[in-house]
């Protein structure tokens, strides 16, 4: 597709209201659904389960399915088998189990601290989760009136999860710009994402955590192999990074948030090579400068904030976005770029299993217009 081709798509999708970018890429008025404001959430048993307030649809032609709702500004969907995990913002992971949810406790020894774009984000069970009942969390605290992010190991117990291990603290954190995307590599290393932490200089800056993509051993060592010596950073010059993901020949590919204000727009996606400067605040979209590598696409100047990514069975990008409202797909064959699901307001995450496409709404973060039983993890049976 053409560039031309993908701005009328996103003038079509954005225009009407979602032209801000991060920071204001976030936007409060990003979620356009026409529902009712949904009550502030309750205690922290039991999730209402789907099924409480909705009959199982007989109709194939739905667009969706609903397997949970009522959940609280979901950061992360995460599969063992049968059961799903989703965590909250708040600090909460909640167990999902045919029409069974139930939210249970993450027990720190440094509290979630929660506000703006900051909180408990990124969530990974480990490789042999079923075993282990081991995962990696990082989540937002604060230290002598300073915001941080850190990434600790949890130990799963059937109804809480403990704190093990800290594997690495001191990220600069920020109420806006906080990354917190973790995945595994086909290396089987871990790799995270964090923002600036609101400091643009702070990305340029190769000591700094901030602005990066972080690269460590399930032990929390750094590689033997990484760029940098004994340092975690693995790239550098990143704004608010959110989405990871590798294709099937195992190139990495993030998404990332633009600039704020005017202009604005210009979110990312950057194919990663170890020891690489994406260029912010120096350059973004299309400048280029001395030694940094460029988007290999970006939204000009709409925004779309992009969020949470999966790579489907053509090497295809499934982006969830919140001020864009809807999944977009990428084709680096074609450079084409489009929306294949819209209409249920903010996506925070999107992963595929079985060949089904699962998404995360996120329209209760403070920022969107939530529906009663808002929000919700979703199964997306057709896409556009």
């Amino acid at each position: 597709m053409k560039w031309t081709r993908v701005s009328s798509v996103l003038m079509l999708s954005l225009w009407l209201g979602v032209l801000a970018a991060c920071g204001q890429n976030e936007d409060p008025a990003a979620a356009t659904r026409s529902t009712e404001a949904s009550p502030a959430a309750a205690s922290d048993a039991a999730v209402p389960d789907a099924s409480d307030a909705t009959e199982p649809s007989t109709e194939s032609t739905e667009p969706y399915e609903v397997v949970a709702e009522k959940l609280r500004a979901p950061w992360v969907i995460a599969f063992a088998g049968d059961v799903i995990y989703v965590s909250e913002r708040e600090g909460h992971i909640v167990r999902i189990e045919g029409d069974q949810s139930t939210r249970q406790n993450v027990n720190l020894s440094k509290s979630v601290h929660g506000g703006g774009e900051n909180g408990f984000l990124g969530f990974l069970l480990a490789p042999d989760f079923e075993q282990s009942q081991q995962a990696y969390a990082y989540h937002t605290y604060e230290e002598n009136g300073e915001m941080l992010n850190r990434v600790v190991q949890l130990k799963h117990t059937g109804e809480s999860w403990d704190e093990t291990r800290v594997m690495l603290e001191g990220i600069p954190g920020a109420y806006n710009h906080d990354g917190g995307r973790m995945a595994y590599g086909p290396d089987k290393l871990l790799y995270m994402t964090t923002g600036d932490a609101q400091q643009p200089e702070l990305s340029q800056d190769k000591d700094s955590l901030a602005g990066k993509i972080l690269r460590m051993t399930l032990a929390g060592e750094v590689p033997a192999d990484n760029p940098f010596p004994d340092s975690y950073v693995y790239s550098y010059g990143h704004r608010n990074p959110q989405g990871l993901a590798w294709t099937d020949t195992g190139v990495m590919l993030v998404t990332e948030h633009g600039p704020s204000g005017s202009p604005g727009g210009h979110d990312e996606i950057n194919v990663i090579e170890p020891g690489g400067n994406y260029g912010w605040p120096t350059v973004y979209g299309d400048q280029t400068g001395s030694g940094m590598t460029p988007p290999v696409y970006h939204t000009g100047e709409p925004a779309i904030a992009p969020s949470g990514a999966a790579i489907d069975d053509q090497n295809r990008m499934l982006i969830a976005t919140l001020v864009g409202s809807a999944l977009y797909r990428y084709d680096a064959a074609t450079k084409d770029m489009s929306v294949v699901f819209d209409g249920e307001g903010r996506l925070r995450d999107v992963k595929i299993k079985d060949g089904r496409v699962y998404v995360i709404t996120n329209n209760t973060d403070g920022r969107g217009n939530p529906a009663k039983t808002d929000d919700r993890l979703l199964i997306v049976n057709e896409l556009k």
